[in-house]
């Protein structure tokens, strides 16, 4: 019989216990990638001369449509693990969020909402789209509390040159695996401060930025992905694989667009 977590993981998901809440480093660390992302997006929209306001108004719309779109996503692709329950669908705390189809769930969202107040979607998507990779960044550090999203087996020659706690968080059943998250969120990172600076250049046609973040993002995914054991799958091809090629395709070819008809 298993007496607590602890003894499924060597780390503790649960953060805090209070009485029968139980509050998840999952959630703290969403909530914190939600505050910060909306917080950098507020400044910058007070910066660029936009009613700030807006920033807030669309974070409360297009968040909840991101975590629906996830969930759609990834009960879609793996729709065979829910045909026989579906009220398992609704049951969000059971993990099963899909990064792809937030983006898409968000963007749906956030398009409405601008089109609906007549703003310039690719000024606004512009002065998110740092945030939305900083929100990457953050989050997949939920995926480490939870001991999922990871790689495939590795050495302990290898995970020893890192440190002890992503060693310890990524023994999981007598076996080390890659550290898949640590991969993706140092790749967003870098992405992240790489936005920021192409975001002050004067002379770029709007949406070079969020189409270089969608760009950016892709070409790590793509590669990590390959490394994950636990990616959606359509047939033999990785679902996350195919998006982010498609990505690639379409913001490379928006962004030449862009820039030759601005010469």
């Amino acid at each position: 019989m298993i007496n607590s977590i602890s003894e499924v993981y060597p780390m503790n998901p649960i953060a805090i216990e209070i009485g029968p809440l139980a509050i998840r480093w999952y959630g703290i660390l969403i909530s914190s990638a939600l505050a910060f992302g909306t917080y950098l997006a507020y400044r910058e929209a007070a910066r660029k001369g936009i009613d700030p306001e807006h920033i807030l108004n669309l974070v409360l719309l297009a968040a909840p449509a991101a975590i629906i779109g996830a969930r759609l996503y990834y009960v879609i692709f793996s729709w065979t693990d829910y045909a026989g329950n579906p009220a398992e669908i609704f049951a969000i705390w059971h993990g099963g969020l899909a990064i792809h189809g937030g983006l898409v769930g968000g963007v749906l969202a956030g398009y409405y909402y601008i089109r609906k107040h007549h703003l310039k979607f690719w000024q606004i998507a512009d002065i998110v789209a740092p945030s939305i990779i900083l929100g990457q960044a953050i989050g997949r550090w939920g995926n480490f509390f939870n001991q999922e999203a990871h790689g495939g087996p590795v050495s302990y020659e290898f995970i020893s040159k890192f440190p002890k706690f992503i060693q310890e968080g990524m023994y999981i059943g007598g076996q080390y695996y890659h550290p898949t998250f640590l991969y993706e969120s140092t790749w967003n990172v870098a992405v992240f401060l790489f936005l920021l600076w192409l975001r002050r250049r004067n002379n770029l046609p709007e949406g070079v930025v969020f189409l270089s973040y969608l760009a950016l993002y892709s070409v790590g995914r793509f590669f990590i992905e390959g490394l994950r054991t636990d990616s959606l799958m359509l047939g033999p091809i990785r679902v996350a694989q195919l998006v982010s090629l498609t990505l690639i395709v379409f913001a490379g070819t928006v962004i030449y667009w862009k820039l030759k008809s601005s010469k």
